[in-house]
């Protein structure tokens, strides 16, 4: 089994497993316990616009994914803090308007024709060593501001209107959080697709969120299950010659399958 890490392409493949892992068990965490998967799906899908865009306009595909999804969130942040009546139809129009456009563009862009699959379900194996080096910094900084801002969110998670009482600026706390979901989203998207992205982005930490007493216990239990089904899907997909994005994602929902039928910790 261990003649694949002779590749560097399994070893990238591997480790950026890892390091997503890392981003979606403390960011899934918070976006479980805030009830804006709706909202993070909308992101991961408006980033097709970018992506399209960028091919468009010939700049990197990862620079328009990143812009397209940081507006989106912005924008589906205004929306649901404004018309939160009408949030989740407006979210659901950006989100079916990004990805039509983004296939516009790409059908406009002359000469090559890019590879679908690989932005819809992901192209771990194709991620390049500084790749790595980008997204362990984006993480960096992901981690570092949870844990400065980690009491506001634990406030903001449980009662956001006691949590203004407490001087704990919520909105402000809000659009930050959807912009670590927009970075996280991105490098997401490099492993399982954006179709995709959601599933990881919440599998482990609803499956963690049954068995932790504490959101801090949440997001460790969430990225160390997140870590299992990442790295166990690129071996079965490589052994299996299957679509590694896909696979990764049907892991993890064995392991939501297996997790319903074990009581948690209220049982």
């Amino acid at each position: 089994m261990l003649e694949i890490l002779q590749y560097e392409f399994m070893r990238n493949a591997l480790a950026a497993g890892l390091l997503v892992s890392i981003a979606c068990g403390v960011i899934g965490s918070l976006v479980v316990v805030n009830r804006i998967v709706f909202i993070s799906g909308g992101i991961a899908h408006a980033s097709y616009g970018g992506i399209g865009l960028a091919f468009f306009a010939g700049f990197a595909p990862g620079l328009g994914a990143g812009l397209a999804a940081l507006v989106s969130a912005l924008v589906m942040g205004l929306v649901s803090h404004s018309r939160k009546h009408r949030a989740d139809t407006i979210i659901g129009v950006i989100w079916a308007v990004g990805m039509s456009v983004g296939i516009i563009l790409m059908d406009l862009t002359p000469g090559y024709r890019v590879d679908l699959m690989s932005y819809l379900f992901g192209s771990i194996l194709l991620v390049p060593t500084h790749a790595l080096w980008s997204m362990a910094g984006l993480i960096l900084v992901i981690t570092a501001l949870t844990i400065f801002f980690y009491k506001d969110f634990l406030v903001m998670s449980h009662d956001e209107e006691f949590a203004r009482a407490m001087g704990v600026p919520v909105t402000s706390l809000y659009f930050l959080l959807l912009i670590m979901v927009a970075i996280s989203v991105v490098m997401t998207i490099q492993v399982v697709g954006l179709i995709l992205v959601i599933a990881l982005l919440t599998i482990p930490s609803y499956i963690a969120e049954k068995y932790s007493s504490s959101l801090k216990q949440m997001m460790l239990t969430a990225v160390i299950i997140s870590i299992v089904f990442t790295q166990t899907g690129i071996w079965l997909a490589y052994y299996m010659d299957l679509t590694t994005g896909a696979t990764i994602v049907m892991v993890a929902a064995a392991g939501f399958l297996i997790s319903s039928l074990i009581p948690g910790r209220a049982s």
